[in-house]
């Protein structure tokens, strides 16, 4: 498999994220689900700052210009812009994983570990979603589709 492929799997990734993200009012990042846990704001959070845990594990230099996101007043702003920084973070980690053929830390091989961190973040895509519909307040089904259509993220 090429590479950049995967790089821009990655990439159309984050994008997703983000496209969710955009689609979310302001005030409803507080939003919880029936069975509490983290609010809507809060795993988004979670998402970058489950990145920077990586960075620091497998190429603490480009942890470097990262912001832990720490609990407390999130605006979509300060998650966009960070999630967008720690998204570049992880293009290099995994370019650079690419190249040596392994991700420090992770096991078997760089394609494996980006296979998880979307696994990961779509985990937590669809807890947003439960929250928001939850407490009434779901995302339309224009950005339900949306989330699916890859080809023009």
């Amino acid at each position: 498999m090429d590479p950049k492929q995967l790089i821009e799997t990655w990439e159309i990734h984050n994008r997703i994220n983000l496209y969710l993200l955009n689609a979310i009012k302001e005030e409803h990042l507080a939003d919880l689900s029936a069975s509490k846990g983290r609010n809507v704001g809060e795993q988004f959070a979670h998402i970058h700052n489950v990145r920077l845990m990586w960075l620091k594990a497998a190429d603490p230099d480009l942890l470097k210009r990262q912001n832990k996101i720490e609990k407390g007043t999130l605006s979509k702003k300060l998650l966009s812009d960070e999630l967008n920084n720690s998204s570049t973070a992880i293009t290099s980690l995994l370019q650079n994983g690419f190249e040596q053929g392994k991700i420090k830390g992770f096991k078997p091989h760089p394609a494996a570990f980006l296979g998880y961190l979307i696994s990961h973040e779509s985990h937590h895509r669809g807890q947003i979603m439960l929250c928001l519909k939850q407490s009434g307040h779901p995302v339309d089904q224009k950005v339900q589709y949306g989330l699916w259509e890859w080809g023009s993220r």
